[in-house]
């Protein structure tokens, strides 16, 4: 069975779709008679690619750049038009807008959609949007969402109940056991000092400058790993307020560096102020290496993933003081903080794990050939 993940950027690119749509492609590939390729965009200027990554073979098709969050292709319809032919089944992450055009314009002959989010940015061209995803969505023979809040809360997945699945994100626990060190988590404290960890693309919707703001005046340090658009201005707030001896920025680091700088944090925290943040992969990440977590009320799956008062808060979104005080507890009640950590962990190792994922997902892609 021919299966084409379509999805906007694939890695190197980092984010949370990428980082799922990859896991999709490289855990279930040539297993279970599934052959696994992607179709995306270059996210930046240049011509059509083929390459082969971790033996996933990726069509990356030529673009002008990325505008507004959307790659701009016009190689991007000319490739899918000739793939769609070929394959089996296609499973789109939305969002995607240029993927429901060219669903519109070439119908594939079976249809998932795995919804990660609505769209949130590009409100100003919602009319146009509207009745593409719409068409999407009808033609779609099964919708795959990472949470039971983001159908109630969408919008135009209301109307398509029947047709959603509910499989959470999962995180690969032999993965994570294996790249524990530490020595690593030992020299990660002795650099950075008792510190709050934020990792994530710095973006218009992560709320990192509220995370700034609520960290001043507080006897704990600020590690930001990441990189996007938003960097400089974070580093200028900092400036501003005189932070520089308490909050560092690192690149985005390897999966082995990651875990460790997660072992060693006190808590993380995810600030998103937007509804593009519908799941919080770094959520499962975070509550799987043993720390409390905190994030913010946005009506999707991070309410649903982190469980206030049991594996860290939640807190309004753009509200510094609230952060600050969710934080001031977790600092000044060791006992607190213990049982969050415990039942955090527990909590990611009972419902996040990335085999059951997988596994869901491919009995959806066979289940698909059946009928």
């Amino acid at each position: 069975m021919r299966i084409l993940e379509l999805t906007k950027l694939y890695y190197p690119w980092m984010g949370g779709v990428e980082t799922i749509v990859r896991q999709i492609a490289e855990g279930l590939n040539k297993k279970d008679n599934l052959n696994i390729e992607v179709l995306c965009c270059s996210h930046k200027k240049g011509k059509r690619t083929i390459e082969e990554i971790n033996r996933v073979k990726v069509f990356r098709a030529g673009s002008f750049g990325i505008f507004w969050g959307m790659p701009v292709s016009f190689d991007f319809f000319r490739l899918f038009r000739k793939i769609v032919k070929k394959v089996d089944v296609i499973d789109f992450h939305h969002p995607f807008p240029l993927g429901d055009l060219a669903i519109l314009l070439f119908k594939p002959k079976k249809l998932i959609v795995h919804y990660h989010s609505d769209i949130v940015r590009q409100k100003v061209l919602t009319l146009f949007f509207k009745p593409l995803l719409l068409n999407t969505l009808k033609k779609a023979d099964i919708i795959i969402v990472s949470n039971p809040n983001l159908i109630n809360s969408s919008p135009y997945l209301k109307r398509f109940k029947h047709k959603c699945k509910v499989v959470p994100f999962g995180v690969d626990f032999e993965k994570l056991d294996s790249c524990l060190n530490k020595e690593e988590v030992r020299k990660n404290k002795q650099q950075y000092g008792d510190f709050i960890l934020f990792l994530g693309r710095l973006n218009y919707y992560k709320g990192v400058s509220y995370l700034i703001e609520a960290v001043k005046g507080l006897d704990i340090n600020l590690l930001i790993v990441g990189e996007g658009d938003e960097k400089n201005n974070l580093i200028g707030q900092v400036k501003k307020l005189k932070m520089q001896d308490k909050v560092f920025f690192l690149p985005f680091q390897e999966r082995e560096k990651i875990i460790n700088l997660f072992k060693a944090a006190k808590m993380f925290v995810l600030p998103s102020i937007f509804k593009s943040e519908a799941f919080g992969i770094v959520l499962i990440e975070a509550m799987a290496c043993g720390i409390p977590i905190i994030s913010t009320e946005l009506k999707t799956g991070t309410s649903w993933v982190n469980k206030g008062g049991e594996t860290g808060f939640v807190v309004p979104p753009r509200d510094s003081k609230a952060l600050k005080e969710a934080i001031e507890k977790i600092l000044q009640d060791k006992e607190l903080a213990e049982k969050m950590s415990h039942t955090a962990e527990k909590r990611a190792r009972e419902k996040f794990d990335l085999k059951v994922m997988l596994s869901q997902i491919a009995l959806i892609y066979q289940s698909l050939l059946k009928n």
